[in-house]
């Protein structure tokens, strides 16, 4: 998967909207976008768009016909959104390789139950449209619809409708499935069930904060008379997080300001072994466009809507939401193919990463897919699609370095941390033109227990009686977002770094003294009802460009 610039010039061909595509000899994987010779033969469309708004019609049939099929049928609504739960990765490097697969599959299944052969799934651009699209507000493209009503209006009901079907298919799981799961933490279908309603045995207490199951009437926390994201989420969307995100030219480097994807693990079913490392747009507009939809920070302390946890599929709009998010690996990957840089892992992690097996997925017949790997997805040929330009298609043409200088280490003290930056390093982070020059990378421990807080403010030279700040204020830096609680059945490492780009406007920019700028960072919930905030156990500033 090491493309060279030799490779790239005597095979890629550049196609209306910059798609490109590169062969890399030996390999039976096509590496990249498809040829101008070879068009797709779906095209993914903005959901703004008139094709776009067209599709979504086709995507609500398809919602309704498989909310009417009968749980023991594995394409049924919930029972889709259960493979999410089961067998997801998030914080790790098949991340983007493992959703393509499952929103691939998903879309096939929506082509051939809402009988538009020509259906492809629409994306969100949220950097451009910080909103729900209107239409997702309609019918069975909310999950706040009467049509969800007969199987979601209790957890009783629920309960009644789904768990004598997954109960089946659990005892008829391979035996490959289901060391798959014990490697997740499911040992039991028990203890799978008890992060369905957020009971921990441990403690014999359950969180409403921690259920995967949503109430009808809360399965969303945006409406149509208030769908624009809040202000902390437009942070993490906006264009500079985004380019931010495409700049690495690394698929995955063990410093997290330098990687596309985050933590390398052992399997896409476990943590890794020291701290999880979120990649920029994994961690920052993938983790907190779920939690705002899904009411994080507005009714803390829960019962959250179906997009802040592995039920999340329920809600229509994650697919959207991923759509978008693959579009922007999409955009990384011609980006490299521009530079001649590699768009997979190194030919020493080529295989490991490749080669892992994804056992979970539903193809559009009802029948399991598979066994398949990571190899058979990795590429948008696997489902012959590509997309329509949106926000980061700009980067492509005019992408910036990306170099590394000496990382700058906090240090930590009373749940805070202290960095002096050279002042000439501060000079030329004022002076950039759009993207911040320093990333900062923030150790802390994962809530964990009856705690319920996800998401937390970076605060930069904050007075100590300030404990609340809104975007646009000069000490805020940012908001970290966890996505789904740390459940109890599932095994999930309590540790893990966020990758932060520091905005310009920090008034600790403005503020050398003696030739450096002091900056003192510490994190405090978002929303006002939380009250305790992570341990931080490691900053790290580092200057790139």
């Amino acid at each position: 998967m090491r493309i060279t610039r030799r490779d790239f010039i005597g095979t890629a061909a550049t196609a209306i909207g910059g798609t490109v595509i590169a062969t890399h000899a030996g390999s039976a994987l096509a590496a990249g976008p498809r040829s101008a010779s070879k068009q797709a033969r779906w095209r993914r469309h903005d959901a703004a768009s008139p094709e776009g708004q067209r599709m979504l019609a086709s995507y609500a049939r398809g919602v309704q016909a498989m909310l009417a099929l009968p749980a023991s049928d594995p394409r049924n609504w919930f029972r889709n959104a259960f493979t999410h739960f089961l067998d997801c990765p998030h914080g790790n490097w098949w991340f983007y390789a493992w959703h393509r697969g499952y929103v691939g599959y998903f879309e096939q299944t929506i082509r051939a139950l809402s009988g538009d052969l020509e259906f492809a799934l629409p994306y969100w651009d949220w950097t451009q449209q910080p909103e729900i699209p209107a239409a997702m507000f309609d019918g069975p493209l909310t999950p706040t619809d009467a049509a969800y009503a007969p199987y979601t209006r209790n957890l009783k009901v629920f309960t009644d409708f789904i768990q004598p079907a997954m109960r089946d298919y659990w005892n008829a799981l391979s035996s490959q499935q289901r060391g798959q799961l014990d490697m997740r933490g499911y040992t039991s279908f028990e203890l799978f069930w008890n992060d369905v309603t957020g009971y921990s045995p441990k403690q014999d207490a359950g969180v409403s904060g921690n259920m995967a199951f949503a109430i009808t009437c809360g399965a969303r926390y945006l409406s149509r008379d208030n769908p624009k994201l809040d202000a902390r989420t437009k942070e993490t969307v906006s264009l500079d997080t985004v380019i931010h995100g495409l700049a690495p030219f690394d698929f995955h480097n063990e410093i997290p300001s330098l990687s596309f994807t985050s933590s390398r693990t052992a399997s896409h079913l476990v943590q890794p072994d020291g701290t999880t490392k979120f990649s920029v747009l994994e961690g920052q507009p993938h983790n907190k466009v779920h939690n705002c939809i899904g009411g994080v920070g507005a009714i803390d302390p829960g019962p959250y809507g179906n997009m802040t946890n592995f039920l999340s599929p329920v809600d229509p709009i994650f697919f959207l939401h991923h759509a978008n998010m693959d579009r922007l690996w999409d955009v990384w990957t011609r980006k490299q193919l521009v530079l001649g840089q590699p768009i997979g892992p190194d030919e020493e992690d080529e295989a490991a990463f490749m080669d892992e097996p994804f056992l979970f997925y539903i193809g559009a017949d009802g029948k399991p897919v598979g066994p398949t790997t990571a190899r058979a997805v990795f590429s948008t040929d696997a489902f012959n699609y590509d997309y329509t330009p949106a926000s980061g298609n700009q980067y492509i043409p005019k992408p910036r370095t990306r170099r590394l200088q000496a990382p700058m280490v906090a240090s930590v003290d009373a749940d805070s941390a202290s960095v002096a930056l050279p002042g000439a390093l501060v000079e030329r982070h004022q002076a950039t033109a759009r993207d911040a020059t320093f990333v900062a990378e923030i150790t802390v421990d994962r809530p964990a227990g009856l705690a319920v807080s996800r998401e937390f403010d970076v605060l930069v030279n904050a007075p100590e009686d300030i404990d609340r700040v809104e975007p646009g204020s000069p000490y805020y830096a940012g908001t970290i977002s966890f996505f789904g609680p740390g459940m109890p059945g599932m095994a999930m490492s309590h540790t893990t770094t966020f990758t932060l780009p520091l905005p310009r406007r920090l008034q600790a920019f403005s503020q050398l003294v003696a030739g450096n700028a002091n900056l003192d960072i510490r994190l405090v919930p978002s929303s006002g009802g939380a009250k305790d905030a992570p341990v931080v156990r490691g900053v790290t500033i580092v200057p790139v460009r």
